[in-house]
């Protein structure tokens, strides 16, 4: 498809009421709509798998997966480059559904369009390293080899905050390393983390049978996780589901990869440039209206630092235009349902009576929320303990560094944070002592690359981690062999 005939990609002719398995098809699990948060416009209609559906695509999978598994990395690579290219050729068709469906602005529809690029590129780097090694033999005359083969099937459930950038994270280094993949996009954002994909796969030339979109909620996700073929999952989601998944996979002794909620901390130190951390806050904060799970939902700030670095943010939160994220100048589109947004106003009016101040924003007008600042956050309070997944930024004072230890590890999640300091070697003293799977000096607490083992620790996670060489352990297992005598 050309840039040229992008606007009309992809064909809704093609998909419309249907899943992608073994092609375009109908489902048994009928239909349902795709609405748009900004202004409730239908968009679309996609086809529901029913676990029916799900069973068939299992034993596809598998079938197909075994002559996958066979052919040459270089070949499976090319696959991968051939979709990168397809996502380039198509950027802005998939920009406006992101947009759309989603409820991001512009930017944040260019950002996930980069970040898929680069993860594909970074899988498609997989296909050329080593595999496997040579052992020491236990006796003489005897070879002893060790090497990696796929898993067999892969399980990823998607989420709806980052729906491309999550597929391809997943999807693409599974693919690459021998597997197939039942994917299973959030019911929220079905076209942009399923359908575009389907697509891409499709005009890159990926074998049927490979790649298998299955939308739907709940049941659908229960029976990816529970097919017999599906031998791994891959879940990013809240922590409560997280759980879930994990209890039944666990009934399979499947492996798992779960990339859950956050409670991020960005620390401002007494040394730190308060321009720069409080724009790296508001950032961390407001970026793509909260909704990510690598948001800061604590801005721990020194005492002695507190009122400037309110008052920056403050300046940051009213430059920030919330609207349709289609008008020009948007900054904030809306949160993704009723059901969220009603989620946020909880968590702000009740810390709000429990004695927090509001000192911009904190009021909603349909899903959309603006950004807001709370000063005098106390650690009972829910904005300081719940992920919050909305623009808001409380603030919450301290005055030693081990306090601010303390504080930012006051939380059962443990994803990532950042620490703000005129002193590199200061904030890495405390970077050290938190427990989180990421952190970053002078920076957002909100960063990804494709390189980069992505993970958490605690209720943020079950300590596995997607990205870069960490991907070869994730989507592979060992095998071992011996050969007694001469080779």
């Amino acid at each position: 498809m050309s840039v040229t005939d992008e606007e009309t990609w992809p064909d809704a002719a093609e998909w419309t009421g249907k899943i992608y398995s073994g092609g375009w098809r109908r489902s048994e699990g009928g239909v349902q709509p795709v609405n748009e948060p900004a202004t409730g416009e239908r968009l679309a209609e996609v086809g529901v798998a029913a676990p029916a559906d799900v069973v068939r695509a299992g034993t596809r999978a598998a079938r197909a997966q075994r002559a996958w598994a066979a052919t040459a990395p270089q070949e499976r690579a090319e696959v991968l480059l051939r979709a990168a290219r397809a996502l380039r050729d198509n950027r802005g068709a998939i920009r406006e559904w992101i947009v759309r469906e989603s409820g991001g602005v512009p930017a944040k529809g260019d950002y996930e369009i980069a970040a898929g690029l680069s993860q594909l590129a970074q899988a498609a780097g997989l296909a050329s390293l080593p595999l496997g090694e040579i052992l020491s033999p236990s006796a003489p005359a005897l070879t002893s080899y060790a090497w990696r083969v796929p898993l067999g099937v892969v399980g990823v459930i998607n989420p709806w905050n980052a729906p491309l950038l999550f597929a391809m994270r997943a999807l693409a280094p599974a693919l690459v390393l021998g597997n197939a993949v039942l994917l299973k996009p959030d019911p929220h954002t079905p076209v942009t983390g399923g359908v575009v994909v389907a697509r891409l796969f499709e005009e890159a030339g990926l074998p049927e049978g490979l790649l298998h979109v299955l939308p739907g909620g709940p049941g659908t996700g229960e029976a990816v996780v529970s097919d017999p073929h599906v031998a791994m999952v891959v879940f990013t989601g809240s922590t409560e589901a997280g759980r879930a998944v994990a209890r039944l996979a666990g009934e399979g002794l499947k492996r798992v990869a779960l990339e859950l909620g956050g409670k991020n901390s960005i620390v401002v130190l007494d040394d730190a440039d308060i321009g720069s951390a409080a724009a790296a806050g508001a950032m961390s904060s407001f970026g793509y209206q909260g909704q990510a799970c690598v948001a800061a939902g604590r801005h721990l700030v020194h005492a002695d630092l507190v009122e400037p670095y309110t008052q920056a943010l403050i300046r940051q939160a009213g430059e920030l235009r919330v609207g349709d994220p289609r008008e020009e100048g948007v900054a904030l589109g809306p949160v993704i349902s009723e059901r969220q947004a009603a989620r946020v106003e909880r968590i702000v009016d009740e810390s709000v009576a429990a004695g927090a101040r509001v000192l911009a924003g904190g009021r909603r007008d349909g899903l959309f929320y603006p950004p807001t600042v709370l000063d005098r956050v106390e650690r009972t309070m829910p904005a300081f303990t719940e992920e919050i997944f909305g623009p808001v930024a409380p603030v919450v004072a301290f005055r030693t560094d081990d306090e601010a230890v303390e504080i930012a590890n006051d939380t059962e999640y443990g994803l990532t944070a950042a620490v703000h300091s005129g002193s590199t070697s200061r904030a890495a003293v405390i970077a050290e002592q938190l427990r989180t799977g990421m952190v970053h000096l002078n920076d957002v607490s909100a960063k990804d690359a494709a390189n980069a083992p992505f993970g958490g620790m605690g209720a943020s996670g079950n300590g596995s981690r997607i990205g870069g060489t960490a991907n070869l352990e994730q989507f592979t297992q060992w095998r071992w062999m011996t050969v007694s005598g001469s080779v």
